[in-house]
């Protein structure tokens, strides 16, 4: 039996797949325009955090808090 090397690829887990994520439940009141702006601001929220796993969530209520004021 070979052993494999481990990578770095390896070592960070599972890719996440788009759709397999949570929905928060708030997302129903929204239009679609509004839902792209709230994804749009947890994206670049999660883009100044370097991309870290984890935090996905609050960055979408964070956006979504932004949007409303």
């Amino acid at each position: 039996m070979e052993l494999k090397k481990k990578t770095k690829k390896d070592s960070i887990g599972p890719i996440p797949v788009a759709g397999t994520e949570p929905i928060p439940e708030s997302v129903s009141e929204y239009s679609a325009d509004e839902l792209f702006r709230i994804a749009e601001g947890a994206y670049y929220k999660a883009e100044a955090r370097g991309y870290e796993p984890g935090h996905e969530i609050q960055d979408w209520l964070e956006a979504e808090a932004e949007m409303a004021r």
